[in-house]
């Protein structure tokens, strides 16, 4: 079988970072020997879903080469974006690779109109040669995310709506028209009545530009309606990946109907409680499989043995010994 050509792939990634002083500091492997894959046959997008501190933000700064690895690679259309040093291949690959972040207010200065962040983003990945030409491109992307032009430009990030600017900051990310968006957390900072609207949007560009997507997120909701693919994430570790739907409707890793299980149910009442630790160093240094201090099938081998991601039918896998 002839496997398809890759856009995006990850290699072996893993970033360690050093806790605590230069003598007798502490190391904690944020990324863990993550391999992702994204085909570049059809657009799609892969959503990667974990509690917080899972390495979910490590894992998309990575690999929008804001952070070099420890090791592994990232491959980008079959090169090693680290590779990449010369200054006209950087600005290829951030024409092609752009980030939507989690808070739009942060990627705006509050002290400017919001056209100069838009038309610098045309200029300086020279997308657009001269004023006008820049000025054609702001327009339509505004337009393509549903913003009149008319009514945005000229204004202050303060005098639009958190959805608005929101908005406005995927349209930034447009201007250079991207193979690859990675939006990490991008509808938590907005209301929820509006959230739905710039998730609907996304699959709108997947279909209308065919734009890949990694939509980054703890919300299980939302990454069920928008993924065609979804990836697991636990402690640096992608612990379960496959087809949205499936992994969702039939999960196969303890960790996973955890997730699930923490839903907000309005039929459970409040004396009931789903136990979910926070942040446990402990559980990204295991020596062997980092959720068994919380798996109910947990034996003696996961305690001192890491498992290995195994590969199942339909394209999905699993980092469990159950299903070795």
């Amino acid at each position: 079988m002839v496997m398809n050509q890759s856009l995006l792939e990850t290699v072996n990634l893993t970033k360690v970072f050093k806790i605590g002083g230069i003598i007798g500091g502490t190391k904690l492997t944020a990324v863990d020997n993550v391999n992702l894959r994204i085909d570049s046959e059809n657009p799609a997008i892969l959503s990667i879903v974990g509690e917080s501190g899972s390495g979910k933000t490590t894992l998309s700064r990575l690999i929008l080469r804001l952070v070099e690895p420890t090791f592994g690679r990232v491959m980008f259309e079959n090169r090693n974006i680290f590779d990449i040093k010369r200054k006209m291949e950087v600005m290829e690959f951030m024409q092609k690779v752009q980030p939507i972040f989690q808070n739009p207010y942060e990627s705006f200065n509050p002290l400017k109109k919001i056209d100069s962040c838009l038309y610098n983003t045309a200029l300086k990945l020279h997308v657009a040669e001269n004023k006008e030409e820049a000025s054609e491109r702001v327009k339509d992307s505004l337009s393509s995310v549903g913003l009149d032009p008319e009514l945005v430009l000229g204004k202050k990030p303060h005098e639009l709506s958190g959805g608005e600017l929101q908005r406005v900051s995927i349209a930034r990310v447009l201007i250079p028209k991207p193979k690859l968006v990675i939006a990490d957390e991008p509808v938590s900072m907005v209301d929820a009545s509006i959230r739905m609207s710039i998730i609907n949007l996304f699959l709108d560009l997947k279909k209308d530009l065919e734009t890949y997507f990694i939509y980054i997120t703890h919300d299980l909701s939302t990454a069920y309606y928008i993924g065609d693919l979804i990836a697991i994430m636990f402690r640096g570790n992608i612990v379960e990946y496959g087809p949205a739907h499936e992994v969702l409707s039939d999960p196969l890793h303890p960790y996973t109907e955890t997730l699930i299980e923490s839903i907000p149910d309005i039929s459970r009442k409040w004396s009931e409680e789903i136990k979910m630790s926070g942040f446990e160093l402990k559980e990204f240094e295991a020596a062997g499989c980092k959720f068994w201090y919380r798996c109910p099938y947990a034996t003696t081998r996961c305690q001192s043995n890491g498992p290995k991601m195994i590969e199942l039918k339909n394209g999905r896998s699993v980092m469990c010994f159950r299903y070795d």
